[in-house]
């Protein structure tokens, strides 16, 4: 029963968030709005939907631990395996704007969470704050897409469609598609909480754990099929463009809305605060030296980026059943992977920062 409820649950909110991304991103399409602007902030917000259902059916039914895991397990998995999995398809070009402002952002609004979380609850207020950026954030994206690329323009109106729907029963079938993906979402989220927390139980894991891991590779699959189809057909800004932008709104509208929501708060496990959260921002800055690197994520740092998620997921299960191994992990982990990992990226932003100033003179 609990295999049944997770994996109908996984099903029900990927169809509910294609239903809806298909819907609104038509809908927004037929009010005249650029297909950039939709695939920046439509898309992105729909492939989130089952994080925010997930995150807020947890907190409603008390498991804050699952809506937390949820959070950051998911941007773990969008930057490490999504960014990852696409590159090894093909090497990525990273917009400058991923590089001058999206990245950037991530890593603020990621060291914001960690300090709002230091204290083990993410408040109203808080929660609020990072909505208000999120809106800001949303204002600039729209007049930034005025001034792309026709090359960028013509990419996401491949993807996203373009063009007004004149036909009534075009309208009637998107807002039905909606309405039916929001019903899909929320009957999804439901079942999913109460498997996962049911086999949390019987393998004596904790739900943070589960948060992390299962759900959060399971409510990252809309981001998973956008972003690698993406990578295939060779549409590179909105492979990487979504991941990253699906992390920015798990932290700034699902983390926070449902800290909105909840009374008193969302409250924060102890070791999300010293663990889960510094390696999501860690990641988040580790990010910004590859995508700065020639503005091109190569086919081995997306195999290293894929190889530090199996490493994480490793530490997490070593650590969940008190394995001997684990002090050694982490030793080698510590004192030779991460430094070896940090000397090689840092040789590689001085050595594309030379070749920058070789071309300017």
């Amino acid at each position: 029963m609990t295999i049944l409820l997770l994996v109908g649950g996984l099903v029900l909110l990927i169809l509910g968030a294609e239903a809806m991304v298909r819907g609104a991103s038509r809908l927004a399409a037929a009010l005249g709005i650029s297909p950039l602007v939709i695939g920046l902030t439509v898309v992105a917000f729909g492939t989130s939907s089952p994080e925010l259902a997930i995150s807020l059916q947890s907190t409603f039914q008390g498991q804050a631990d699952i809506a937390v895991g949820n959070v950051v397990g998911s941007n773990l998995f969008n930057i490490l395996v999504i960014v990852g999995l696409s590159a090894l398809i093909t090497p990525l070009v990273v917009h400058q704007q991923l590089v001058r402002l999206d990245v950037p952002l991530l890593i603020g609004v990621s060291l914001l969470t960690w300090w709002m979380a230091a204290d083990g609850v993410i408040a109203r207020w808080e929660g609020g704050l990072l909505f208000a950026g999120l809106v800001v954030y949303l204002v600039f994206l729209v007049w930034q897409s005025r001034r792309e690329s026709q090359e960028v323009r013509d990419e996401y109106a491949q993807e996203y469609g373009d063009g007004r729907a004149r036909d009534w029963r075009l309208w009637l079938v998107n807002l039905g598609l909606v309405a039916v993906g929001l019903v899909l979402l929320v009957v999804g989220a439901d079942w999913l909480v109460e498997g996962a927390v049911a086999l949390a139980r019987t393998f004596g894991l904790s739900e943070l754990i589960i948060g992390l891991t299962i759900i959060a590779a399971g409510t990252s699959l809309p981001e998973v099929a956008t972003s690698v189809l993406a990578a295939i057909r060779g549409e590179r800004d909105i492979a990487v463009g979504n991941a990253v932008g699906s992390c920015i709104f798990n932290i700034m509208a699902v983390l926070a809305l449902t800290s909105i929501v909840t009374p008193g708060g969302v409250n924060v496990a102890a070791a999300a605060i010293n663990f889960d959260i510094p390696v999501m921002t860690a990641v988040a800055i580790a990010a910004l030296p590859i995508f700065f690197t020639g503005n091109l994520i190569a086919r081995w740092e997306g195999a290293v980026f894929l190889a530090y998620y199996v490493a994480y997921t490793v530490y997490l299960l070593l650590d969940a059943s008190g394995h001997d191994a684990l002090p050694r992990y982490s030793v080698i982990m510590l004192e030779f992977v991460l430094p070896l990992t940090v000397l090689t990226f840092a040789i590689l932003v001085v050595r594309d920062w030379r070749n920058r100033r070789r071309v300017a003179h």
